[in-house]
């Protein structure tokens, strides 16, 4: 449609509208739907995932052991005063991040990023602090189990355990790192 007809019909219209009185609010008639109730649409898909990671996780059955036996995992063939000494704070902690408002694909690839800068700076011993849930839906901490998946599956890290209380309880953990080789 070319500009000039455009100018013509606005004219036109106009024209005829010209003297009208505008309605008042309260004789217009709404057209919108009332919204319908919120579903936790993201919950039920960090659900879903978990479930799907726990099922097709590669640990071997003594790593799935020692994650749900305990809130503690320590790598297969190290001896366990290795996590003893992590759990009485022999490490001190080097480095920390803190998920809090992260979901879980953001909190994924930030604690995969944390841990390979901590190992590429060298640092053995760092904290996590997944929170415990009660933010969550049902006050289910759903970062809380996946950061112990996730942590269990890596191959640098040697061991992790709840933070004492002081420092996050139950709402963090204590991870200690293999130490970084020189090539």
């Amino acid at each position: 449609m070319s500009q000039r007809h455009e100018a013509d019909d606005l004219a036109a219209f106009k024209a005829a509208v010209d003297g009208a009185t505008p309605l008042r609010p309260a004789n217009r008639i709404s057209f919108e739907l009332p919204k319908p109730n919120p579903r936790p649409r993201q919950r039920e898909l960090d659900e879903a995932a978990a479930i799907n990671e726990s099922l097709h996780s590669p640990l071997d059955i003594e790593d799935l052991l020692a994650i749900c036996d305990t809130d503690s995992f320590l790598r297969s063939g190290l001896p366990r005063t290795v996590l003893r000494d992590l759990r009485r704070g022999r490490w001190s902690i080097q480095r920390h991040i803190d998920l809090h408002g992260f979901n879980r694909h953001q909190a994924h690839a930030e604690v995969n990023l944390f841990l390979a800068e901590a190992q590429r700076a060298g640092k053995r011993c760092v904290r996590i602090v997944h929170g415990r849930g009660h933010g969550s839906p049902g006050r289910e901490g759903i970062l809380r189990q996946l950061v112990k998946g996730w942590l269990a599956r890596r191959q640098d890290v040697l061991a992790f355990c709840h933070a004492p209380p002081c420092d996050g309880g139950d709402g963090a953990l204590w991870v200690l790192l293999k130490a970084r080789t020189i090539a």
